[in-house]
């Protein structure tokens, strides 16, 4: 993970602290030609852990946590985000592995941040 790509680890991490409560315990991001592929690992609260041991719990949790996250991007953009980057964010894929509390999510951006930041691999 190269800076810049650190940097918008802690943008996302401090985003999803501020909105939602609480962040991941640890992100990890890589820049894809005009995605942001961000890793994400110890996303669940106590109070989902206890839901997502519910016989139904772990795929009401799973609809649940990703279709929320995508209306919060949508009503608050990140604005931080394509500040870092120079490029205006489009769009946000999302999933979660709620056993394994490991959750991906994709930033679209208008431009190949890719090619704009490099990387450090």
């Amino acid at each position: 993970m190269n800076q810049t790509e650190a940097e918008f680890s802690n943008l996302v991490k401090a985003y999803r602290k501020r909105h939602m409560g609480k962040g991941p315990g640890r992100i990890s991001t890589t820049f894809c030609k005009h995605w942001a592929i961000c890793e994400m690992e110890g996303n669940l609260s106590p109070v989902e852990k206890f839901i997502a041991s519910a016989s139904d719990g772990k795929q009401m949790l799973r609809e649940a946590r990703t279709q929320w996250v995508k209306d919060i991007y949508r009503n608050h953009p990140p604005t931080e985000m394509e500040q870092l980057l120079g490029a205006r964010y489009l769009e946000l894929y999302v999933d979660i592995d709620i056993d394994k509390d490991f959750g991906m999510s994709v930033f679209v951006f208008d431009q190949d941040i890719e090619r704009k930041f490099g990387s450090s691999r």
